[in-house]
């Protein structure tokens, strides 16, 4: 059971504009307005998928990429052309398969036909949104060439580091493992992923909404899709998002989850740092989207599936995504979280 005596005045209290707050950088439109303004219009995009867009735009704000597990046809690659053309930035789709080589997604080495030397061709990786669909139809060789892109944004060739652009988000999808032609992502692919998300298909009554929406000739296009934030603005959020407090009773909480999946005798592979690191971000993400300084148990409870379950091997013959998140919200409600007392105490200037 999760334990918290913050207190609705205690909230309000610490509900400050963080912008102003953090740095000295002047908003013309209040962050948390330019987020709920994404928000709507990737709505009327995806249909009766709130939930799923709200946790999408926590993984983005909080710096990380995305796993899509999914079958063709929900939206996976509406979902990330309209996001590239919300945040204004330049979007690639790279289709995995089994013949794509490292060189086809990170780029290579050309001759210049002018000054007959070697110059560097950018491939597809170079992108602000960058969709890779159908990631586990590759090779693992073809799987490797994106482990520096993911952690250090950056990729190496003929011994020359290349920095990807600012901001950069890698939306991944990839077919249920039972699916012919499928290769597991290594366990280190799927640790550089912050959160992996199903969409899934639409209920009856979102579907009939969809489609009369393609009858009467009323369907919004992605085309049509303005920028509601600079890429500046977006980079600026995801700075202020440093500052939100977090209580050190979460702190415990989070270390010790991480010492229950290593210790489990149900679990060969339990969550690394990096995990862990993933989720306290993503939890000052959420708190940031609804315009808290600190973090409540319940930003950290949100995101805790999406962001870990996908971290841990099981060691029975089960070892699917639906088991590996009952695993997770099982260990979440045995283990409780310390009361945090007042949220604002101990805060300091960073």
């Amino acid at each position: 059971m999760v334990l918290s005596s913050i207190t609705h005045s205690t909230a309000e209290q610490h509900s400050i504009d963080i912008g102003i707050q953090s740095s000295s950088f002047q908003w013309a439109v209040k962050p948390q307005l330019l987020l709920q303004r994404m928000q709507g219009k990737l709505e009327d995009m995806l249909l009766g998928k709130q939930a799923e867009v709200k946790q999408v735009l926590v993984c983005m704000l909080a710096g990380g990429h995305l796993l899509l597990e999914d079958v063709p046809g929900v939206g996976k690659t509406m979902l990330a052309t309209s996001i590239a053309r919300l945040l204004g930035g330049q979007f690639h789709r790279i289709q995995f398969t089994s013949d794509l080589l490292p060189a086809d997604i990170v780029g290579g080495m050309v001759l210049d036909r002018e000054d007959r030397g070697l110059v560097f061709r950018p491939g597809p990786i170079m992108a602000n949104i960058v969709l890779g669909d159908e990631l586990n139809r590759s090779s693992s060789r073809t799987q490797s060439a994106l482990l520096e892109a993911l952690e250090d944004r950056t990729v190496s060739v003929e011994g020359h580091s290349y920095a990807l652009p600012e901001p950069f988000v890698f939306i991944a999808t990839q077919n249920p493992m039972q699916y012919e032609g499928t290769h597991g992502l290594p366990e280190a692919q799927r640790d550089r992923f912050m959160m992996q998300l199903s969409l899934g298909y639409p209920s009856k009554q979102d579907e009939m909404s969809l489609l009369t929406q393609y009858a009467e000739g009323t369907r919004y296009e992605v085309t049509k899709l303005r920028p509601v934030m600079s890429d500046v603005e977006w980079l600026q959020m995801q700075k202020e998002i440093q500052y939100i407090y977090v209580h050190p009773s979460l702190i415990e909480y989070m270390t010790d989850v991480a010492s229950a999946t290593r210790t489990s005798v149900d679990c060969k592979l339990g969550l690394s740092p990096r995990a862990l690191r993933d989720w306290l971000r993503a939890g000052q993400a959420a708190a940031y989207f609804e315009g808290r300084s600190f973090i409540l148990p319940d930003d950290m409870l949100a995101q805790a599936v999406a962001v870990l379950s996908h971290r841990i091997e099981l060691r029975s013959r089960s070892n699917n995504s639906s088991s590996k998140e009952q695993f997770i919200s099982k260990l979440l409600s045995d283990i409780p979280v310390v009361k945090m007392g007042n949220a604002g105490k101990g805060r300091g200037k960073r």
